[in-house]
């Protein structure tokens, strides 16, 4: 299975040449951005895109910001995405990442939203799969294996740090059984979260290793999942961001780090820990 790593456009407002310059110079393969707000914008990133030979993951936020609107139904979620994806279409993206609905939704309204975006989806001959984060659906494990039960065919892109930050602790106990959702994940949002934070200073400071290792056990087990049903190809984007994720200092609100390096880090590590599994696994095979 081939590993391929996607950078963030989270916080960067540049034209899309300049950061995929970068990432391909840091090993990167392509973007993972929100689908541009008009068909123009679209249309301008759509030439960069196929002129740079360079594949995209799309975004389509649903319902205001990351925060959605309170009053927004599931029809006004829905029409959102509608939009979004037709703007999406002309820049040919692998997949479209839904951050939709609202964590007050119960499990049985989420359920319907996904249904239907399913169908939006489909109807536009597109991949669609479902973010877990905090203040949408999917905001904690427990609703979202309650959601995945009345829609068991929905794939998922795994953010693991919002479940942390949620649960307030790594979800490492043996109760915590996660295996129905990491069946059904397609995409890997790569973030460190811990107890009290969605984002680590530094995903390798050695204060925040216990948090490192259990998203890497999670990484782990998705990886070995898709491999068991049939992937060619992994993706996985490293998503540290700024937006209150980025740790400053107090008074002067300075950066603790910078976050194209944190993502770097986060890139080169994770692609070394894939290989390692996946020699690992193919050792195992032999001994077997």
């Amino acid at each position: 299975m081939k590993f391929e790593l996607f950078r963030t456009l989270w916080g960067d407002n540049r034209r899309w040449d300049i950061p995929l310059a970068e990432a391909r110079a840091a090993g990167f393969t392509g973007l993972e951005a929100r689908i541009p707000p008009t068909h123009a914008a679209a249309q301008e990133c759509s030439t960069i895109l196929r002129e740079e030979g360079a594949p995209y993951i799309a975004i389509a936020m649903t319902g205001g910001g990351v925060i959605p609107n309170q009053s927004a139904s599931v029809q006004n979620h829905l029409d959102d995405l509608r939009c979004a994806v037709d703007r999406a279409l002309p820049m040919n993206p692998r997949f479209v990442t839904i951050l939709g609905g609202n964590d007050r939704w119960p499990a049985s309204q989420q359920a319907e939203f996904i249904a239907q975006a399913q169908e939006i989806c489909r109807a536009a001959n597109v991949l669609c799969c479902f973010e877990t984060h905090r203040s949408r659906i999917l905001a904690t494990p427990w609703v979202t294996l309650d959601v995945l039960a009345q829609v068991p065919d929905m794939l998922f892109t795994a953010d693991i740090s919002h479940w942390v930050v949620c649960c307030e602790r790594l979800l490492n106990d043996p109760a915590d059984d996660l295996s129905a959702f990491v069946e059904r994940v397609h995409h890997i949002q790569a973030r460190v979260g811990y107890d009290q934070g969605p984002q680590a200073p530094h995903p390798g400071a050695p204060e925040y290793a216990p948090a490192l290792r259990f998203h890497q056990s999670i990484w782990q087990q998705i990886w070995q999942s898709q491999l068991a049903r049939g992937y060619t190809t992994t993706t996985m984007t490293p998503e540290c961001g700024p937006d209150g994720y980025l740790h400053t200092l107090p008074f002067t609100n300075m950066p603790v780090a910078d976050l194209w390096s944190l993502n770097i880090w986060t890139g080169q590590t994770e692609r070394q820990h894939f290989q390692q599994a996946m020699s690992a696994r193919g050792s195992k095979k032999e001994l077997g």
